[in-house]
């Protein structure tokens, strides 16, 4: 937490506080974020801000996203997903695109101007990538994708969609290549030909994030699309993912940390059996333990960044922190709203909301059984 970093975090605060949280009702009942607020997160200079200044970026390390992905989590939103845009989408790009790619859709995604999403998931595959089903066949001038993406993140908002498809489809995972899709709309808003998305996924939690099945049908990209080389899109999914998984492992340690802040200051002013909660000793009890939790996380992920921000991070280590600080956040959330009794489920406390919204962390960036795999087979 260096000077800048702070700095970074006080303007994010600022953000959430001034132009987001206003909008929580607005972005649940249209089960999306308005798009102007990517544009105003641009404008504060909080988008990109690990992408170097020459395309537009703020040139900071991942410690500066972090801070971000910390006060929003803290702020109690769950409507903006700016870890894939901010931060998965921009370092594909950086790391496999070519000049010409950078400089067209780098600065744009920076100050907000569009928005991206990363369409790997579909129907029959979700953590075994292998499987995927969509294909990009080889035409004139470039490729026509033909399948279907499912759980995107960002993709009614989305403007630019890194796409996984097969290139090579008897080949599995070698056989994987991936691509920058421009599916901007065009004039009246017309959809590109081959392009559909679906309605708004109807989910158990994270209600104004925009979260959706995208469809495309022998639509056409040019050649000039594919990002690095064809059929090395596995490879790059693999290197790629142990950064979202720590994009994961950050929102979890805030939420642990927000729940026992909230918790401790409801005990204390909640009334009960002639004094005040916190005088029993399980509730004391309860919260020493996920203090304790949420402070020995707070330090294992701090070291996750360190690594990440040296080029260190292992693939390995990426896993233990998405597998085990998600439980931690499932299972801290789970106690503490225990110790709001029936008001813990209600909606008009934020801990509710907050039990609805950790589930999903279990299951995404790779299902924790499949975090465990990958650990097992390092020893």
């Amino acid at each position: 937490m260096t000077d800048d970093v702070v700095a970074v975090a006080e303007l994010a605060r600022e953000f959430f506080a001034r132009h987001v949280t206003p909008a929580a009702e607005q972005s649940v009942a249209e089960g999306r974020p308005d798009r102007d607020l990517y544009r105003r997160a641009g404008d504060m200079g909080l988008l990109c801000m690990s992408v170097p200044e020459q395309y537009g970026g703020g040139g900071g390390t991942f410690a500066h996203e972090a801070a971000l992905l910390t006060e929003q989590t803290l702020a109690g939103d769950p409507s903006l997903h700016l870890g894939v845009h901010s931060i998965i989408v921009p370092h594909y790009i950086l790391a496999y695109g070519s000049e010409a790619q950078k400089l067209r859709y780098l600065p744009r995604l920076a100050s907000g101007e569009w928005i991206g999403a990363i369409a790997m998931t579909e129907p029959g595959a979700g953590s075994d990538l292998q499987a995927m089903a969509a294909r990009a066949r080889p035409v004139d001038g470039g490729y026509a994708i033909t399948g279907t993406k499912c759980f995107i993140s960002n993709g009614l908002n989305a403007d630019i969609v890194i796409v996984a498809a097969k290139t090579d489809p008897e080949a599995r995972g070698a056989g994987i290549s991936l691509f920058i899709v421009d599916v901007t709309e065009r004039a009246a808003g017309v959809a590109p030909t081959g392009f559909s998305r679906g309605a708004p996924l109807k989910k158990i939690g994270q209600k104004g994030q925009d979260t959706a099945e995208l469809y495309f049908e022998d639509f056409l990209v040019p050649a000039d699309s594919v990002l690095g080389t064809v059929n090395g899109g596995f490879s790059q999914l693999k290197t790629q993912l142990a950064a979202e998984r720590v994009i994961l492992g950050v929102s979890a340690v805030a939420a642990m940390e927000r729940a026992v802040a909230l918790t401790a200051e409801y005990v204390k002013q909640r009334k009960v059996f002639g004094g005040t909660l916190i005088d029993m000793q399980n509730t004391r009890f309860e919260l020493a333990e996920c203090t304790t939790i949420a402070r020995v996380s707070r330090t294992f992920i701090d070291t996750c960044i360190e690594a990440l921000v040296r080029g260190e991070l292992d693939a390995t280590t990426a896993a233990m922190a998405k597998y085990w600080l998600s439980e931690q956040q499932c299972a801290v959330i789970d106690r503490c709203l225990q110790l709001f009794g029936g008001y813990g489920y209600s909606l008009e406390y934020p801990i509710a909301q907050m039990y609805a919204d950790a589930r999903i962390q279990k299951i995404y960036a790779g299902a924790n059984e499949v975090m465990k795999e990958l650990i097992a087979r390092s020893l």
